[in-house]
């Protein structure tokens, strides 16, 4: 399956995100901003782009993201 259309931010667009360059601080500092993420079997934090551009999953400042495992 092929498409040009990527749905995630690339490392570089992370780093340039989050102001870290380690995956480490990249993912204390997503959550510090309260940006949704998933982590993949690398350990790099991964982001939808739609997080980012808007659309159906909309960032709320005052509303930081929580896992849904942890509840309302």
């Amino acid at each position: 399956w092929t498409t040009n259309m990527q749905l995630f931010l690339d490392k570089e667009d992370i780093v340039v995100l989050t102001g870290k360059a380690h995956k480490t601080k990249q993912i204390i500092q997503l959550r510090k901003m309260g940006i949704p993420f998933f982590v993949n079997a690398s350990g790099n934090p991964i982001i939808a782009k739609v997080v980012i551009e808007g659309g159906k999953e909309k960032l709320v400042a005052d509303q930081p993201w929580r896992p849904k495992v942890l509840g309302p």
